[in-house]
């Protein structure tokens, strides 16, 4: 047998960097490709880094029980084994299978009551976050409104885009309308057409805020006053524990909410399933009327043609397990996650005295749920901090400024606690510490 050899490529047939898209050579898009590879490279480090479900609810088993469970209630809802088989076989309907079960699940979970054609199933929160940013930016004048910090997600997808984005910084008390409609002012006098504002308003990627009741209702006012759309994400409420503040989409009585979700937090992460709520009404230059749920699947039509019908499958035989709610999953996720994050809190208090954060202006937030706070430093937290704080004391963590689309948040990092054990947080907490009051005095 011949041993292969692999043979260099010519440079006479290589690519240059500089003639691709402009996105590929933005660091947003490297951001985590470099946390994964620090990850690698340190495989013993305590990672405070993946925003992921705790591996520990996941039983392989049950998989085979959810598709079953679903293929039986097509069976008994009076479809044909033709149809039934299709259900996991064929491509089906761009928009989805399942959003009759979808738009049932956030009536009783959310409050949410969006008729089911109202839904376009997705291939994660990403592809309705793609969805929603290209159907809505028409031309070079519009601009995407977010809340900064915020979740790299859409800042990678505006970018790819080519969507300018318009980063509107939260105080030290959170979001303000107040500066979200200076901002919406500034850019109209420039010429210049804001579309819509995203914003997860619920344990947010990255900081963890939670925006209250009032600015909820004022942000609202501002979307009809102001004539934009709000893209709403908001991935943690059922996987955080107590009672929840009401979803902007449950409060929109004048539909200027495009609802963005997924079943990654709620379910399992390897569905790939998401949602958009896009009840808008479109009108053509013919007077023909039709949703914006509608455009976005003829969109979806040209970039996935379809969501994993196997993982529809999985997902819509957990919503019926849980008798068409996901929080009834996950209860107890909730109350893991809730303990998570409060042993987190307890173990910086335990590791930093009043008199050392006053010292070192070490602060940090404290979220009622979700996987993230975020922990200011007296030391740029960058990516050389990041390899010597995963080389030398073993815990990796998060720069937050990769979470800030214009510039900022250089000193603080982003951790979550959602994948890690209790004994986990505490010895990484403790190597935390360690690592902050060595680059402190550095």
């Amino acid at each position: 047998m011949m041993r292969s050899e692999t043979r260099p490529v010519p440079e006479e047939n290589s690519l240059r960097k500089e003639e691709l898209h402009s996105s590929l050579s933005d660091p947003v898009l490297d951001t985590m490709n470099f946390l994964n590879e620090v990850t690698q490279r340190y495989p013993d480090a305590i990672s405070f880094a993946p925003g992921r479900p705790y591996d520990g609810f996941f039983e392989t088993e049950e998989i085979f029980t959810h598709i079953r469970r679903y293929l039986d209630h097509l069976e008994e809802t009076g479809h044909s084994l033709a149809q039934v088989r299709d259900a996991l076989f064929q491509y089906g309907p761009t928009s989805g299978r399942i959003r009759e079960l979808v738009a049932e699940s956030l009536r009783l979970d959310e409050n949410i009551d969006v008729p089911a054609e109202s839904i376009v199933i997705t291939v994660g929160c990403q592809e309705a976050m793609f969805l929603a940013v290209r159907a809505l930016v028409s031309g070079p004048d519009d601009v995407l409104m977010v809340s900064s910090p915020c979740y790299v997600g859409i800042t990678g997808a505006s970018r790819v885009l080519d969507v300018e984005l318009i980063a509107v910084e939260e105080g030290e008390s959170g979001f303000s309308c107040a500066d979200l409609e200076a901002a919406i002012l500034a850019e109209r006098a420039r010429g210049r057409r804001p579309r819509a504002f995203y914003v997860v308003p619920d344990h947010s990627n990255p900081s963890g805020a939670t925006m209250p009741l009032e600015a909820r209702h004022e942000l609202l006012e501002l979307a009809a006053r102001q004539d934009i759309l709000i893209l709403e994400d908001s991935p943690y409420r059922i996987v955080s524990p107590g009672q929840q503040l009401p979803t902007l989409k449950s409060l929109d009585s004048g539909r200027r909410v495009v609802h963005l979700g997924s079943f990654s937090k709620t379910l399992f992460p390897g569905s790939r399933v998401g949602f958009a709520v896009a009840d808008q009404l479109v009108i053509d230059s013919a007077g023909n009327r039709g949703l914006l749920a509608d455009e976005l699947t003829k969109i979806k039509s040209m970039v996935t043609v379809n969501t994993s019908p196997l993982s529809q499958a999985a997902v819509a035989g957990m919503l019926l397990g849980g008798g068409g709610r996901a929080s009834e999953l996950n209860a107890k996720t909730a109350e893991y996650y809730g303990d998570a994050m409060q042993a987190t809190l307890r173990r910086l208090e335990e590791c930093f005295s009043q008199e050392t954060r006053a010292k070192l202006g070490i602060r940090w937030n404290k979220p009622s749920g979700g996987f993230f706070l975020a922990v200011t430093v007296p030391f740029r937290a960058d990516n050389v901090a990041l390899t010597r704080s995963a080389q030398e004391f073993g815990v990796i963590w998060t720069p937050m400024s990769y979470f800030y689309p214009q510039g900022g948040g250089e000193r603080s990092m982003r951790l979550s606690v959602s994948s890690l054990t209790q004994q986990e947080i505490t010895e990484g907490i403790g190597r935390l510490a360690r690592f902050i009051e060595a680059a402190a005095d550095a």
